[in-house]
């Protein structure tokens, strides 16, 4: 896709996340919205997955180690063709297979069940080794949230993927910098997070998180880094795309009422119109 059609795709992508968010009456709109635009050039760009072939063994594989954020990872699935986008207003709904975080058992093209946080990037570590013991060409990429990284497991796994030189391993950091209670930095800073993983033999490469043309790059980058994993941190605007939402902590869990609801489904529309005139 190039630049035009992955900004159409994340406005569809913004808008499963609205929707489904607001069917369910709860879920974490503030987090999959500033995740968007990670998540859509991921499914539609960067990653080797077929929604046909969701187990073919030779595929890349995603983790979703901030797993609340489903309803975007959700929205990305969908639209790539995983399942249909209908269903994503099943989300939290008795008998639906979307849960409120995602489970591999059930959901096709989801690689590891997620949500308890800091767990996530363990398990990435652990596909990406795989690989290398097996001389595989997969690669792994796995999505953290900056309040999730405060869990000590994620130092623990990066230690690991940094001694072990698993170039095959791409981290993302959604730096938002809000966390459910507030700002990372009043609940516990994990600033600075670039030099952390410095620190750890990461490649580390600061961006804007919803920027396409930098996201990119980045990815391009971490494809050519040799001998270490890569770490991307991408500095983005919790709730991106609904005005009312952004950086604003209290949509961090929160559901859409009905006029809200109504708000941010017409400056979704109003933003893909304008891409459309494009």
């Amino acid at each position: 896709m190039n630049k035009l059609e992955l900004q159409k795709m994340a406005v569809n992508v913004r808008k499963g996340i609205v929707s489904s968010v607001f069917s369910a009456k709860a879920g974490h709109p503030g987090g999959s919205l500033s995740a968007a635009d990670i998540f859509t050039y991921l499914y539609f760009e960067e990653l080797n997955v077929d929604p046909k072939n969701p187990k073919n063994p030779e595929r890349d594989r995603f983790v979703l180690s901030k797993g609340h954020t489903a309803p975007g990872y959700y929205a990305a699935l969908a639209n790539k063709g995983f399942f249909p986008v209908e269903d994503l207003e099943t989300l939290r709904h008795i008998g639906s297979y979307l849960q409120g975080h995602p489970d591999m058992k059930h959901i096709p093209g989801v690689d590891m069940s997620s949500g308890s946080l800091g767990q996530g990037l363990s398990t990435a570590v652990g596909m990406a080794l795989s690989a290398k013991l097996q001389n595989k060409d997969y690669r792994t990429y796995c999505l953290c949230g900056d309040g999730e990284i405060q869990e000590g497991q994620i130092w623990e796994a990066a230690m690991f993927a940094g001694a072990k030189n698993l170039d095959n391993l791409v981290v993302i950091v959604d730096n938002n910098n809000l966390q459910i209670d507030g700002t990372v930095e009043e609940v516990c800073s994990p600033y600075p997070i670039d030099k952390k993983f410095e620190a750890f033999n990461f490649h580390v490469i600061n961006i804007n998180g919803n920027d396409f043309d930098e996201i990119d790059k980045a990815f391009k980058e971490a494809k050519e880094t040799k001998g270490m994993p890569t770490a991307i941190i991408a500095h983005t605007v919790k709730g991106k795309g609904v005005s009312f939402m952004e950086n604003n902590v209290g949509w961090h869990g929160k559901a859409p009422n009905a006029e809200e609801f109504e708000i941010a489904m017409a400056e979704l529309e109003k933003e893909a119109e304008s891409l459309c005139q494009m």
